[in-house]
């Protein structure tokens, strides 16, 4: 049976609607979103509403993500883990439709030639393609209090972002013994984890996270091969992001989406997870959860 993972903001209204959906398996809370007061509070909010669904934390890990508002014609940044990187190179944002020239690094800082020529925002996620990038760290200190947090609410289901090496989830399973990890593959390292050590250990669910591993990866027509593989590995894994974007712009969804739903059910996925632009609106989620269900029925 076709399952559907879906995002919510930690104060929506109609979590309780969305939980209540049959197709629906579980919700995931994408921890970059603000919240007020304590994280356990959120969290036990959230873990009464689902009615027993699964309730996923997304922790952000690896990924690169901008620190503060940064104002052109500024051209620095501050992200959330130190870099080291071979420059000059490029920058993208946007899911990969913006870039800029990046001149020095230092720590976390980011010298830039060129831009952004906009205002960069708190928790905007930034990808740099070049083979020499390093990333210092890998849980943030949010991710360590959304751990803490879970524990004392009993939640251990995880989502962890950029893994890129049995050594990400070995990291993981000894602060969390009993979790239950989904590795995100974003990037063309953690294609390379998929295909060397994931078939030997398998401790933990693989997901195609299509949002950063489009932008991650060497030409955009490798998605489609990426994510084919991703299934073949892992059955159970689970296929995420840019899944029904133009329920986001209005009601009446693409020809294209309805096409790439149903591809990617053809290849073998049976767990999806909707991101967050669709999901922030009553309408729009509740018009994927519809639309997804009516695809996937021929398939259970």
């Amino acid at each position: 049976m076709a399952e559907l993972i879906v995002t919510i903001p930690p104060y929506a209204p109609f979590i309780e609607e969305v939980a209540s959906q049959k197709v629906v398996s579980g919700l995931r809370l994408n921890t970059v979103m603000p919240t007020k007061g304590r994280l356990e509070d959120v969290l036990q909010g959230i873990k009464d509403k689902a009615q027993e669904k699964d309730v996923w934390i997304d922790l952000k890990a690896r990924q690169l993500r901008v620190e503060g508002y940064w104002t052109p014609p500024f051209t620095e940044l501050k992200v959330s883990h130190p870099i080291s990187v071979q420059t000059p190179c490029r920058v993208y944002f946007n899911d990969g439709l913006d870039y800029s020239t990046l001149l020095e690094v230092d720590g976390q800082r980011l010298i830039m030639q060129d831009g952004p020529r906009r205002v960069v925002g708190p928790g905007e996620s930034l990808n740099i393609l070049e083979a020499s990038l390093e990333i210092n760290g890998f849980l943030t200190d949010t991710d360590k209090a959304y751990i803490a947090a879970a524990e004392n609410v009993g939640l251990n289901n995880y989502m962890l972002s950029f893994v890129e090496s049995e050594s990400d989830i070995d990291a993981f399973h000894s602060l969390v013994p009993d979790a239950t990890v989904v590795a995100k593959i974003e990037s063309r390292k953690g294609m390379q984890y998929v295909h060397a050590e994931w078939p030997e250990h398998k401790k933990s669910r693989l997901m195609a996270a299509r949002g950063d591993l489009y932008v991650e990866l060497q030409r955009p027509h490798y998605i489609v091969q990426a994510v084919e593989s991703i299934v073949k590995q892992d059955p159970k894994a689970i296929v995420a992001s840019r899944i029904f974007p133009s329920l986001s712009h209005g009601l009446h969804p693409s020809c294209s989406d309805i096409s790439d739903v149903d591809n990617l059910l053809r290849m073998g996925y049976r767990s999806f997870m909707l991101g967050d632009e669709v999901c922030l609106q009553r309408d729009s989620v509740l018009s994927a959860i519809n639309l997804f269900e009516s695809i996937a029925r021929r398939y259970n």
